[in-house]
């Protein structure tokens, strides 16, 4: 059955259809068959390779041709095992009966091939898939695309790190910052939960039905079983798995990594929700203009209108994949004894989470390359708060002693509008040395910003 972008039931599959391009090789059922077959073939290939009177190393060419099976595994194929399914009603069976028909008229193949699946459970197979499919997800798709995110809020960081801004705590006015410093602060935070991300190992576990070799020692009880197992699991692609053994589990892989994995995206995600809202916030301030786009409209009714749709596209998705996320965390660790099915349909969406976050990532960077900065916007906003410098002239007057400081300010501005003249005249009135007075008196709102164009540069 074919779908189009409009009758897909899925956006990922239809409006942004074409946006996931990428992830979707990876994360979509075929993708899943690939590296099933890839496991498959492996743990075939390393059997060869023990020293079996059973079963001879595989010759050179057997061996090419097997990786070759993985490296063009094609859509065609998968189809092929979806047939064979439909017979045994077993995904991993159907994998494992296409791999034998692969073997026809290869008779150093065809002799060998109930070695094919050898002591496998489907789950040694499954979540060793799995685990491949996140490591390329991971690796090839999320990071880079987050990473395009931190470099280009890297980059506005720096460039707007000396532009001064009022801060709002509160929503009230507050001591001023740097349009850079205020997006140095999310560089800051993303580059910390992305390495959480990047550094989590991802776990694999080869080790039979109920994880203690139980087959495997049944045909062969001398041979090490538990370090044949972590060979192909730890051994890089192609040969092995490039995963992180995992010795202890049930019938599945407990899945507290995958759960610490999209904790991670999630509290990374849970950032930009944040920038996603306060950028939103600062272009309905007037800080930032939007690049125009040629035949765009932002409202049928109102012809003004430059919606800033990127932003609210992102707290969007970055919802929908949190809440996904946070689903596939909570649920994933749990399985009844040694083994339930609650987990396999579940782990179906993990590339729907992932699609979200990557849509999400991808509507920040559109956003982000359309942002215009605003100064006069910025500065006529300071020059409109002068009350913000009650901080630091109560603070220089508690230096030099000068009495109740803090009562003084608040009983002067609180409330009240407050202008250059007004704050200057006040300065004027106080018993400081006349050096901390010219430069109390030199201060503006615009230059009362600290370290923010230091520690913006900085990131």
């Amino acid at each position: 059955m074919n779908f189009s972008a409009i009758s897909a039931l899925s956006p990922l599959d239809g409006r942004y259809a074409t946006k996931l391009a990428k992830l979707r090789p990876v994360m979509s059922e075929q993708g899943y068959m690939q590296r099933r077959v890839q496991v498959e073939v492996a743990w075939f290939i390393a059997l060869s390779d023990c020293g079996f009177t059973e079963f001879k190393p595989l010759s050179p060419g057997a061996r090419t041709y097997l990786l070759g099976l993985v490296k063009h595994f094609s859509e065609a194929d998968g189809e092929a095992i979806k047939a064979i399914e439909k017979v045994t009603n077993h995904d991993v069976k159907a994998v494992e009966y296409w791999i034998k028909s692969k073997f026809e008229a290869r008779p150093e193949l065809l002799a060998a091939e109930e070695f094919v699946h050898f002591a496998c459970t489907s789950e040694d197979i499954n979540n060793t898939s799995h685990a491949l499919q996140l490591k390329a997800g991971r690796d090839q798709v999320l990071l880079p695309a987050l990473d395009t995110v931190i470099a280009k809020l890297r980059e506005m960081a720096h460039g707007f790190a000396e532009v001064p801004m009022l801060s709002r705590t509160h929503g009230q006015t507050a001591s001023p910052t740097t349009v850079g410093k205020e997006i140095a602060n999310v560089v800051v935070r993303l580059v910390a939960a992305r390495d959480k991300i990047a550094n989590i190992k991802l776990m694999g576990k080869m080790n039979g039905a109920v994880g203690n070799f139980n087959a495997h020692l049944s045909a062969w009880p001398e041979f090490d079983w538990e370090g044949f197992s972590r060979k192909v699991i730890e051994t890089p692609e192609p040969l092995g798995l490039g995963l992180t053994f995992q010795p202890y589990s049930i019938q599945i892989e407990p899945h507290d990594y995958m759960a610490e994995l999209f904790d991670a995206v999630a509290r990374t995600n849970t950032i930009l929700i944040d920038w996603s809202r306060d950028v939103w916030g600062y272009v309905s301030l007037g800080y930032f203009k939007q690049r125009l786009r040629e035949g765009e409209v932002g409202s049928s009714t109102m012809p003004h209108k430059v919606n800033p749709i990127d932003f609210e596209n992102a707290e969007g998705n970055l919802g929908l994949a949190n809440a996904l996320l946070k689903h596939l965390s909570e649920k994933l660790p749990i399985s009844r004894w040694q083994r339930d099915l609650t987990d396999s349909t579940v782990l179906r969406n993990m590339g729907v989470a992932l699609g979200y976050a990557l849509l999400a990532y991808q509507s920040l960077n559109t956003g982000l390359g359309k942002l215009e900065i605003n100064e006069a916007a910025i500065a006529a906003d300071l020059d409109a708060s002068w009350e913000v410098l009650a901080e630091p002239i109560q603070t220089v007057m508690r230096r030099f002693g000068l009495p109740q400081p803090y009562e003084q300010l608040k009983k002067f501005t609180r409330g009240e509008p407050m202008t250059r003249e007004l704050m200057q005249g006040f300065i004027a009135k106080l018993d400081l040395p006349e050096a901390e007075k010219t430069r109390l008196l030199a201060m503006t709102p615009g230059s009362y910003i600290g370290k923010a164009a230091e520690l913006a540069k900085r990131v």
